[in-house]
């Protein structure tokens, strides 16, 4: 049987954020009847003759197109975003100065575990760009490239705060996000632990920023899972982690998603 559902997490009522999903669920007859099995996280798919194999998690960018696994908020103009202007890397051209509206620049790729590790080699010149792991305008994180810094900027409904920031050379950087669902902080931490025994922990998830480069590896802020999800900002797609500008034009490497 084929059915759409949710993978929530976390205490009451439960937070999703890979947004809705397609299961499989064991069905058998009996006196007749159908009787359906359980639903689990992962379940053997049918065999088919011509098998796809999996996508790769990580893009090197030496093709001349942009494979299908790359969406865009809305639209994505012809001028936002090249292949070929520095070859081997995919440069992006801002086309909105800030990702709290519609119009900005984002190539990016649905988050589709629980847990996940996102890299992604950056060189944004004079420009302003990044890696934003985002539902919508509203309800995003970002870490964020330029002006001779990096730093962490979370928006959530009508507030906006910059976490952390960190002193980097010009060059190339990577910038990593990792999502974990273990040692998730309880609603009353205020700040990055393990949670006390006996307490129960509330979000779905821990999202950590980091920065890797020429001083060796920086982390500079992790924050609760709960505000990027679908219980807090409605809808039902899911969050997606992807690339951004918002100021001049930036190039990126390589961009590599996997599982931790």
């Amino acid at each position: 049987m084929v059915l759409l559902g949710t993978r929530p997490r976390g205490w009451f009522p439960g937070f999703h954020v890979l947004g809705r999903g397609t299961f499989l669920a064991p069905v058998e007859w009996v006196d007749g009847w159908p009787r359906v099995g359980p639903v689990g996280e992962r379940h053997p798919a049918p065999a088919v003759r011509r098998p796809l194999p999996p996508p790769s998690g990580r893009d090197d960018f030496d093709v001349p197109a942009l494979a299908p696994c790359w969406i865009s908020p809305r639209s994505r103009p012809d001028g936002s975003w090249s292949l070929t202007r520095r070859p081997g890397w995919l440069t992006l051209t801002a086309t909105g100065d800030s990702l709290d509206r519609p119009g900005h620049t984002f190539v990016g790729r649905r988050q589709q575990h629980p847990d996940c590790r996102v890299a992604a080699r950056v060189e944004a010149g004079s420009g302003r760009a990044g890696l934003s792991v985002r539902l919508d305008e509203a309800h995003h994180y970002d870490l964020e490239v330029g002006g001779g810094g990096v730093s962490v900027v979370a928006r959530i409904g009508p507030l906006c705060q910059r976490i952390a920031q960190h002193p980097v050379p010009s060059g190339p950087l990577t910038l990593v996000v990792d999502v974990r669902t273990d040692d998730v902080p309880p609603p009353t931490a205020t700040a990055p632990g393990r949670p006390a025994p006996g307490v129960r922990t509330a979000g779905p998830d821990a999202i950590a920023f980091s920065v890797e480069g020429p001083e060796g590896t920086v982390r500079l802020a992790e924050l609760d899972g709960r505000y990027l999800s679908t219980r807090v900002a409605a809808g039902f797609t899911g969050r997606v982690i992807g690339m951004y500008v918002t100021e001049g034009s930036a190039a990126f490497d390589w961009f590599d998603y996997r599982l931790p």
